[in-house]
């Protein structure tokens, strides 16, 4: 019997090619597009599962208040791990950490690599897959592991082990083991190699300084809880342990543990409580996801109920013989099962195909799971599942059919039977419309914030981090050998990159300050020439000079220092920073250096020639970007022979700060337009149904006089207005979703009327188009060829 449904349901595949391709093509987009988004959003759900104790795992953060509103940080004092290690019994490991950019050495071959210096519970609690060596290999402060593309790279096939690597072009380190690269969905993806945490300690006299200091929080600490340890209790026991010791600090730190199950899904806190965080993109493409695949379902239900009366007789023959209405749903179920596996088997291929692309988009390494039997019972389990949807309404529909009507040719699929394919289509225009609104406002947003001023000139702006120690100490000189090279147009030097804020302070105070009020102010140290290579704009006072020897002791302020400071005068005012006075010689207008969607954070600038770690140079614009670049790179081949050239533009930098944005907004436009794809495609095959249904009553009116004109609006008009009334309902829908999502932003775009009115217009004319073919190839047709059978 079942054979013999799959035999019946093939032939009528067969019989009527046009309409199975329509439904295997969209079943197999709808299908393909969910499989695509159930393995990203397995991607996602499996980060830092590659730890095997990564639900014991834990990153002590801290909630700090400043003023009124608590901030969050992931960074600590360098004490706290001894106090969590001997104090409470809670913890099974913990581990101190930092991670820094090196430059590595061995032989001809250099390179400039992210790693992390850490204590040796971190190899244990992270389970770091050793290939060679073993995880007591960092005992030794001169000791180094690689990982295994680090090693090849270095090594190539040769041993690795006990080879010697200069770090810094200063000290040099043995490699004791080499470890299997974390993963792109772990949180240390990015880390090349591991160091001991004494030797950051050796290597920086601030971090041996920083030792016994509870108020220098720059540190990362991971620790790892007991079996039976409870995160929230133990974060309740460990909040208050800075405020109890001497001297609490005014911004009342509390610390927390934030489980390495939430770091990559829900580090976002408000005003000290979880708001969630990416997981917020998760939920959003699987809804995408069951969107997309519902409507190919709809297609499928559409086209199979539109073709009802062509089966009608089929079904009352095989009542009126004896088939129960059960068989005839199990006939029916059937052909919909074979649909969904050959939809299936094709979708397979097309989400191979896609794969390489998707991953580009966004960002990912992932591959189809061809060998794990939860992938192919999931792909199996929902192939039914659809199936069982798509097949449900005609099957019980078709087989509802009385053999009475239908052999006495008195059955008529009544004035109401089109109401549920309409509703569908609606359905159907509904969501796609919401999604093509969507992506416009994730684009408007994107370039809200890319429009916004950023305070100074990006354009042919260069880093370089000062790894090594020959690049410390000879500024004047190197600037005068980069300037005469005719390539650089300026240089400086600065704590940290341009695109960054490193670190800030709330032992500042001035004339008026509240005693209540704690706020952070972000501190940059500068050399003289910053503000003429970055292009900063003043717009009270000077810049920094070298005709005024007490520059020193002088600050820059942006313009929302001053505003938080409430100077009306900063060119008079007195600042004390760190205990020290400063005079403002300056104001500059805000520099965005954090995140491009939130309001500027108050900074000043002092100079220092000490305490810096970045050069900025200004490229000159009559060269090209690879002959300036070419003249730099042998002068500082020149200067630092024990290290690579290595760069990075800012605009690059400032462009990866949309980086999450625009990842959303390509992969929103890819799913809008697969779903607009679908229902065109539904659309279509609806559209080429209707006209050959009407096929004779187009022949009557053409006859009659009815012009192609005519006969198309005649056809159009029903899909327009659906279409219409799908516009209409989404309006709300769309406007309360952007409006949500908008929220997140403090720099925002504002709702537009006409984003909307593009949106409608769009959908009617891809309508119209899809449309149209149909309904001008039926008013085309020759009125003798439709009423010959008349």
């Amino acid at each position: 019997m079942i054979r013999n449904y799959f035999k019946i349901a093939f032939r009528n595949l067969l019989r009527n090619k046009g309409y199975s391709a329509i439904n295997i093509g969209g079943l197999s987009v709808g299908i393909a597009v969910a499989m695509l988004i159930g393995l990203w959003i397995y991607d996602e759900l499996s980060f830092d599962r590659y730890h095997k104790n990564h639900s014991r795992i834990a990153q002590v953060w801290q909630f700090v208040t400043f003023d009124v509103e608590k901030a969050t940080y992931a960074v600590t004092p360098i004490p706290l791990a001894e106090e969590l290690r001997t104090k409470y019994p809670d913890f099974k490991a913990v581990s101190l950490s930092k991670s820094e950019s090196f430059i590595l050495a061995s032989g001809d071959k250099k390179f400039a690599k992210t790693g992390n210096s850490v204590e040796p519970d971190f190899i244990e609690m992270m389970t770091l897959k050793m290939l060679s060596g073993n995880r007591d290999g960092l005992k030794d402060v001169h000791s180094i592991l690689l990982s295994k593309s680090l090693a090849k790279a270095f090594f190539g096939a040769d041993n690795p082990l006990n080879q010697v690597i200069k770090v810094d072009n200063k000290f040099m380190v043995k490699v004791t083991g080499v470890y299997e690269d974390f993963p792109h969905n772990s949180s240390f993806k990015e880390v090349q190699f591991l160091t001991p945490w004494n030797f950051a300690v050796a290597k920086e006299d601030w971090i041996r300084n920083a030792l016994q200091e509870w108020d220098n929080n720059s540190f990362q600490i991971y620790a790892q809880l007991k079996d039976g340890a409870d995160f929230d209790q133990v974060s309740a026991k460990i909040k208050d342990i800075r405020v109890k010791r001497d001297n609490p600090p005014g911004y009342k730190p509390e610390f927390f543990l934030h489980p390495m199950d939430k770091w990559h899904l829900y580090s976002d806190f408000k005003n000290g409580v979880n708001t969630g965080g990416y997981i917020q993109f998760v939920w959003l493409f699987g809804i995408i996801g069951t969107f997309v695949l519902l409507l190919a379902c709809i297609n499928f239900m559409n086209l199979s109920t539109a073709r009802s009366e062509k089966r009608a007789k089929e079904v009352g023959i095989r009542k009126a013989i004896g088939s129960m209405r059960t068989q005839l749903i199990a006939q029916f179920f059937g052909e919909s099962l074979l649909v969904v596996i050959i939809a299936f088997i094709i979708a397979l291929l097309l989400a191979a195909l896609c794969m390489p692309l998707f991953n580009e988009v966004a960002e990912k390494k992932m591959n189809i799971l061809w060998s794990n039997p939860w992938f192919w019972l999931a792909g199996i389990s929902f192939s039914l599942i659809t199936g069982l949807i798509a097949g449900s309404y005609p099957s019980l529909y078709l087989s509802s059919f009385q053999p009475l009507k239908v052999l006495k040719g008195t059955f008529s699929a009544g004035r109401f039977a089109a109401i549920p394919r309409k509703v569908l289509v609606v359905i159907q225009f509904t969501v796609s419309v919401t999604l093509m609104i969507g992506t416009i406002m994730v684009f408007r947003q994107i370039q809200h914030a890319k429009n916004r001023p950023i305070g100074y000139t990006r354009n042919g702006l260069i880093e370089i981090r000062m790894n090594t120690p020959e690049l410390y100490g000879h500024y004047e000189a190197l600037r005068n050998d980069l300037i005469n090279t005719g390539a650089v147009e300026d240089m400086s030097e600065s704590s940290g990159a341009i695109t960054t804020q490193d670190g800030g302070t709330t032992d500042i105070s001035w004339q008026g300050k509240s005693p209540n009020t704690q706020p952070l102010v972000m501190s940059n140290s500068v050399t003289h020439d910053y503000g003429h290579t970055i292009g900063w704009e003043i717009v009270q006072g000077r810049d920094f000079s070298r005709n005024f020897s007490t520059d020193y002791s002088s600050m820059i302020l942006n313009e929302s220092a001053v505003k938080l400071m409430g100077l009306k005068k900063p060119l008079e005012s007195i600042v004390r920073a760190s205990g020290k006075p400063y005079r403002v010689v300056g104001v500059i207008k805000d520099i965005i250096k954090e995140n491009p969607f939130s309001p500027v954070s108050p900074s000043f600038f002092i100079l220092s020639y000490r305490n810096v770690s970045m050069i900025n140079i200004r490229l000159a614009p009559n060269l090209t970007v690879g002959e300036a670049l070419g003249k730099v790179g042998t002068v500082f081949t020149k200067c630092n022979p024990g290290s690579p050239f290595t760069y990075s533009f800012v605009n690059d930098e400032y462009s990866k700060k949309f980086g999450a944005e625009e990842r959303i907004g390509k992969l929103s436009t890819f799913f809008s337009i697969l779903a607009i794809f679908i229902s065109c495609l539904g659309l279509f095959g609806l559209a080429s149904f209707v006209s050959e249904q009407r096929t004779k009553e187009i022949g009557i009116r053409k006859v009659l006089g009815a012009s192609v004109a005519h006969l198309w609006q005649m056809l159009s008009t029903d899909f327009v207005l659906l279409v219409v009334v799908s516009f209409v309902i989404s309006i709300p829908i769309a406007w309360y979703v952007m409006s949500e999502w908008l929220k997140d932003y403090q720099y925002r775009v504002d709702m537009s009327w006409w984003i909307f009115a593009v949106v409608g217009a769009g959908a009617l004319i891809i309508t119209l188009l899809t449309v149209s073919y149909q309904a001008i190839r039926a008013a085309l047709l020759d009125p003798v060829k439709s009423l010959k059978m008349e």
